[in-house]
């Protein structure tokens, strides 16, 4: 059984500070962090506004963020792991878990571990208005591509895998990736997380804008590529709460500490596959950091959520950081830093 450990002496503090001065900085217009343990109720640090189109409504646990790629921890990670318990696996082609792939399609050899981990090898770059115009099935057409590394020899962040992956387990249940989310999320008591998009609120966070000039991103997708598929992909495509991260990290730290079924794929999941960089693995989906004590991944839109299964204690940040800068990840990284400071340090 795990055994909690409390946050140390100014840690939050920090958090906090550091969110104010990026407020008022203007590199985020608000957010919000939560943190806390699986046998606690969740804490949460807000400042600033959700945007300026929302007047003065302030973020809060219940404010709805694009979460970007936290699409791939939020919804395609989890529901390989509970699809392995009904047959689905991981060493598998795919080629062979999507019957519009033809046998010698070069990047149809890849397997569920490669592309969670990062090592499939496949065209790096997403770009699937590549395709307009092209016939075939999605699958067929990014199978058809070209390995640009050999499978397993290296990792290289590639979004095209989870999009595959998203393809497969639609196919392996025979329903719809956001059916199939929807039905996980309930399970854990997610009850404001979806696929988008979702109607426009004072409660939802606005994000950049896809044209100079053009309105603000407003409950549809950030990412591109997801909005070319409808809003639903295995990448990107995800809306969710501070309140509903919370639940996630709690239902899988609690599961963690009893064995069950998403604690023992957290588990497998965070021992790592391929080194990033010194101090830095890819497990399965996860970064892991801390010598592999610590999982987390981030969101392109201003996200990140930390897990600390040894500990028990769990840090989500949200933010619509691309509001005011289509890529923030530098201005974001001091706010990442110590979140992860936070999350590895013990009293």
């Amino acid at each position: 059984m795990t055994t909690t450990a409390p946050w140390t002496p100014n840690a939050l503090a920090d958090l906090r500070e550091c969110l104010d001065l990026m407020t008022a900085d203007g590199t985020v217009p608000g957010g919000v962090i939560t943190h806390g343990s699986f046998d606690a109720e969740p804490g949460y640090l807000s400042s600033g506004v959700v945007a300026p189109e929302c007047g003065d409504a302030r973020p809060g646990p219940d404010t709805v963020y694009d979460v970007a790629s936290l699409t791939k921890v939020l919804a395609t990670w989890p529901l390989v792991g509970t699809a392995l318990a009904e047959g689905f696996t991981l060493d598998t082609p795919v080629r062979e878990l999507l019957p519009a792939v033809a046998a010698e399609a070069p990047s149809g050899l890849v397997t569920a571990r490669q592309i969670l981990s990062h090592t499939s090898g496949i065209r790096a770059d997403t770009r699937l208005d590549q395709y307009r115009n092209r016939p075939g099935p999605l699958a067929e057409l990014i199978c058809g591509e070209d390995l640009i590394a050999e499978p397993g020899a290296g990792h290289r962040y590639i979004n095209r895998g989870f999009i595959l992956l998203g393809l497969a387990l639609a196919q392996f249940h025979g329903r719809r990736l956001d059916e199939l989310g929807s039905d996980l999320w309930r399970s854990l008591g997610m009850t404001s997380t979806t696929y988008g998009p979702v109607a426009r609120s004072a409660q939802v966070a606005p994000t950049g804008q896809r044209l100079s000039g053009g309105p603000r991103l407003w409950g549809l997708p950030h990412d591109d590529n997801a909005a070319l598929l409808g809003g639903v992909a295995g990448h990107a495509g995800v809306f969710t709460t501070p309140a509903d991260l919370a639940a996630f990290a709690t239902q899988l730290l609690t599961a963690y500490s009893t064995s069950g079924l998403l604690g023992r794929w957290l588990a497998d999941s965070m021992q790592p596959v391929a080194a990033i960089e010194p101090g830095l693995d890819r497990g399965l989906a996860w970064i892991l950091a801390d010598e592999g004590r610590v999982a987390y991944h981030h969101g392109f839109t201003g996200t990140s959520l930390y897990l600390a299964p040894a500990t028990g204690r769990f840090l989500a940040i949200c933010t619509n950081a691309v509001y005011h800068h289509q890529d923030n990840r530098a201005r974001l990284a001091p706010l990442r830093a110590l979140a992860l400071k936070a999350i590895t340090d013990e009293p």
